[in-house]
C-alpha cells in the first residue's frame, strides 16, 4: 500500500525530515554535557541544577542580526553558532557570572538538514571552549514567513555568580584605568551597514579579496566573534575589577556609559590602538562620520576592562600571560556618563 503524503509537508513543513535531523545532533549536544545538567535533549523543558543560594543567577538573549545573510551568501553556516553563544557568554560576563546553559532558537522557512546540523556544530563547539551546556532549544519551520534558503537565529543564556562578586560598574571613579580587548572584527553588530559599503558601494563579491588583507570577504566578515570568558575569568582570580562592558551594537560610545555611576565619563584616546584594515575600508568607501563608526562598530575593541590605577600593571600582565592582547585605551574622568573621544 503506498504511503499517502503528508498535507503537512505539502504545505511546505515536513515532520519526518525535521525529526531525522534533531536526532542527528543529538551525539553534538551530548558532548556540550557539564555537571548539573539533569536532563536529556529532546525533553519539553531542559533541567539544570540550582547553583546554591549564594549565587545570583545572570541571564540574557540576542541574536546575530544580518550577519546571517553574509553567512548564506558565502554558504557558511559552521560558524554563526559560535558567534552567537560567545556574543552571549560576553554579554553575562560583564557582570561577573559564567555560563551555566544555553538554548537556541532556529526559525526558517523551509528546514534543511545541511545547514541545521552546521549550525548546532557551531554552537555546540562554543558552549564545549566555554564550559557551557546546549541544554535544549527550537526549531520553527514557517513557510512564508522566512526568506527561501534563509534563517533566524537566537540564543538564550543563563549564568550565575557570587552575590559578592557581582560586577555593576558602581565603583568606577575619576583616575580609574580603561583597558581594551582587540575584537576579531566586526563581531555581531553593524552588518546592515557593512553589507552595504561592502557589496553595494565598494561593488565586491564574497570570494574577492579584502582590501588590505590577503583574506576573503567571507573571512573577514565572517570572523567569529571572541569569547573574552577565558582571559577575564583569570584576571577576575587576580585583581579587583570595578567594571566592564561588551562593545557590541552602538560600539563604545552606547555601551560603556551603561555600567558608569553618576559623575564619571571616560574619556577615550583613539589613538592608542589602530581598528584596522576593515575599519579603515568601512568608513574610507561609505563616507562614514568618525563619530558615527564608533557608534555602529566596535573599532576593533570588543571588550572593556576598568580598573583602578594601581591595579592596571598587574591587570595588564595577567591579560597579556593570558594572550588577550590588551590595551590601555582611556581613563574615567570626571562627567555625565559619557564617553569622549580624544583624537
Amino acid at each position: 500500500m503506498t504511503k499517502r503524503k503528508s498535507a503537512y509537508a505539502a504545505a511546505g513543513v515536513d515532520i519526518d525530515n525535521k525529526m531525522r535531523a534533531l536526532t542527528a545532533i543529538k551525539a553534538l549536544v551530548k558532548r556540550t554535557v557539564i555537571p548539573g545538567v539533569l536532563s536529556d535533549i529532546g525533553s519539553f523543558g531542559g533541567m539544570f541544577a540550582s547553583p546554591g543560594r549564594d549565587h545570583v543567577l545572570v541571564a540574557s538573549t540576542d541574536g546575530v542580526g544580518t550577519k546571517l545573510k553574509v553567512a548564506a551568501m558565502a554558504g557558511r553556516h559552521d560558524t554563526i553558532g559560535q558567534d552567537l553563544v560567545n556574543h552571549c557568554v560576553n554579554d553575562i560576563l560583564v557582570q561577573g557570572a559564567f555560563p551555566l546553559f544555553f538554548l537556541d532558537y532556529i526559525g526558517t522557512s523551509h528546514f534543511e538538514a545541511p545547514i541545521f546540523r552546521d549550525v548546532i556544530a557551531g554552537l555546540c563547539k562554543a558552549c564545549r571552549e566555554n564550559g557551557c551546556a546546549l541544554l535544549g532549544g527550537e526549531t520553527a519551520e514557517m513557510p512564508g514567513l522566512y526568506p527561501p534558503h534563509e534563517y533566524d537565529l537566537v540564543g538564550t543564556i543563563v549564568g550565575a555568580v557570587p552575590r559578592k562578586g557581582v560586577i555593576a560598574g558602581r565603583g568606577i571613579r575619576a583616575g580609574d584605568v580603561v583597558i581594551g580587548l582587540p575584537s576579531t572584527g566586526l563581531h555581531t553588530n553593524g552588518y546592515s551597514l557593512a553589507r552595504r559599503v561592502v557589496f553595494e558601494q565598494a561593488g565586491l563579491k564574497i570570494q574577492s579579496r579584502f582590501p588590505g588583507t590577503q583574506r576573503s570577504v567571507a573571512d573577514i566578515l565572517l570572523a567569529v566573534h571572541r569569547s573574552y570568558l577565558k582571559p577575564v575569568r583569570r584576571l577576575l582570580q587576580q585583581v579587583p575589577v570595578q567594571g566592564m562592558a561588551h562593545i557590541t551594537g552602538g560600539g563604545l560610545l552606547d555601551n560603556v556609559p551603561r555600567i558608569l555611576p553618576d559623575g564619571v565619563s571616560i574619556r577615550i584616546d583613539t589613538g592608542a590602538w589602530s581598528p584596522g584594515p576593515l575599519f579603515d575600508f568601512l568608513q574610507r568607501e561609505g563616507r562614514v562620520d568618525t563619530d558615527e563608526m564608533y557608534r555602529v562598530f566596535n573599532m576593533g575593541v570588543g571588550y572593556v576592562v576598568i580598573v583602578r590605577s594601581t591595579h592596571a600593571a598587574p591587570a595588564l600582565r595577567q591579560l597579556r600571560a593570558m594572550r588577550a592582547s590588551p590595551v590601555v585605551i582611556g581613563v574615567a574622568v570626571r562627567g555625565k556618563r559619557q564617553v569622549l573621544l580624544a583624537r
